[in-house]
């Protein structure tokens, strides 16, 4: 009898061990998820909402396509430049100041976007939004890392990352009917209400943050001294493990593995922004006129995205496994990206392979960052080589919105740009399996 006891008082203590860790798990999770979520539906939204100004603008300041597809793209590289100083200003001054800070200044540069008049001035006004924000998305990145075991980092990053397809679905449908609907209202283009209306949010969320967020556990009154205790411990014993699985490294920035992920993100980079940026062009190419309609459909694709990565982040979580989930997810909204013109005007063709695209292509993002927060765990570079990656790949956000838009402006066609894309996203993925061998990623499975 005495062995059955041991073994019914042993399952019984991880029974309450788990309902006290479900229940920890789920106040941080109400405590910081909702809300950086919402901030990155603004900040998302701030980056791609000239894609639904594009038309209104080239009618009234005469840009092209070129144009466009450059000041779209300028934004990265002014967030490729501060990305790292802002990264590891924080780990310096904290979490709450620096996020803060990174909303306030983006929000008064968001709305000086209403402001524009010439392509210089448009180009401008790009690079500054983008060093405003720099560091935003790889700082939470950071910040969850530091609040969630690894077995539940994969979700949380999944319903924050869910803020790409949540932009395009409130975005769209709200562009395309402030573009219609305020346009001269005051004296002001509907593309200018659109940029201040949707910029503004940011100031009021920075000074939210500073009030919600704390910068670390220990600072969590909203926890108590027991949870705090257990939720050290659950993140410091894994950070243990992983340095103890890794070989040794003489620095992060040295360590080539580092450039290999980054190049593989580029490509997922590179998928996200060229369908954020260029999906509207598509919609219109399927038929669809104007402003209204193009942002009322652009929600469909979006909206089974905002689902559908979510339901694959779960499964990576359940199951444990990252990176067949991450390069599938890239080959197969590549391949739906290469048949969107053998479906010329027809619309719902048209949006069921852009449904396909957004959830895959999106899904990637949250996927393949929970392998870099678990291979630089413990390091003290860590937030430095989370930036550092995040640097080198955002120039795909810078070239692949301008080299579509010059293929664009030079054959008149988005088709080849399309192709190109494709054949970017099923590198990346392959590239991903190589350069992230199987046993560098320890399984972390949910129960």
């Amino acid at each position: 009898m005495q062995p059955v006891q041991a073994k019914a008082e042993m399952s019984s203590g991880a029974l309450v061990e788990g309902i006290f860790e479900d229940t920890v798990a789920r106040k941080v999770s109400l405590r910081i998820v909702p809300f950086l979520l919402v901030c990155y539906v603004v900040s998302y939204l701030d980056r791609i909402n000239i894609g639904f100004a594009k038309f209104q603008m080239q009618d009234t300041l005469g840009f092209s396509d070129a144009i466009y597809g450059m000041g779209a793209g300028v934004f990265f590289i002014g967030y490729m430049f501060f990305e790292i100083p802002s990264n590891v200003f924080m780990k310096r001054i904290g979490a709450k100041k620096t996020l803060s800070r990174i909303m306030l200044l983006w929000g008064l540069v968001g709305c000086c976007m209403a402001l524009v008049s010439t392509p210089m001035q448009f180009y401008v006004c790009r690079f500054l939004l983008g060093a405003c924000e720099a560091g935003f998305a790889p700082g939470v990145i950071y910040y969850i890392s530091c609040w969630f075991p690894k077995r539940r980092q994969g979700k949380a990053l999944g319903v924050f990352f869910s803020g790409i397809p949540i932009a395009g679905l409130i975005g769209g449908p709200a562009s395309g009917w402030v573009l219609t609907h305020f346009d001269g209202l005051t004296g002001m283009h509907g593309w200018q209400w659109m940029f201040v209306l949707q910029a503004a949010p940011a100031i009021l969320l920075g000074v939210i943050a500073y009030c919600l967020l704390d910068d670390d556990i220990s600072r969590a009154k909203w926890l108590s001294s027991d949870e705090r205790r257990y939720l050290e411990m659950e993140i410091a014993s894994e950070i243990d493990v992983t340095r103890s699985g890794h070989a040794p490294r003489i620095a992060d920035f040295g360590d080539v593995r580092l450039y290999l992920m980054a190049l593989s993100y580029f490509t997922f980079i590179c998928g996200t922004y060229a369908l954020s940026f260029w999906l509207p062009s598509m919609l219109k190419n399927a038929g669809l006129k104007d402003n209204l309609s193009i942002g009322l459909y652009s929600a469909i694709p979006f909206a089974v995205s905002a689902v559908g990565m979510v339901l694959l982040c779960k499964s990576s979580d359940r199951s444990g496994e990252r990176r067949w989930h991450t390069a599938l997810s890239a080959i197969v909204g590549g391949a739906a990206l290469a048949a969107i013109p053998f479906v010329p005007n027809t619309l719902f063709c048209a949006c069921t392979l852009l449904a396909i695209a957004a959830t895959t292509i999106f899904a990637t993002i949250s996927l393949f960052w929970t392998m870099p927060s678990e291979y630089f765990a413990g390091s003290p570079g860590a937030a430095g080589s989370i930036a550092l990656i995040n640097s080198i790949a955002l120039t795909g956000g810078f070239l692949s919105p301008f080299v579509i838009g010059w293929i664009k402006t030079a054959t008149g066609s988005l088709v080849g740009g399309l192709y190109l894309i494709s054949a970017v996203l099923a590198i990346g993925g392959i590239l991903l399996l190589v350069s992230v061998p199987k046993h560098l990623v320890k399984r972390h499975a949910s129960v």
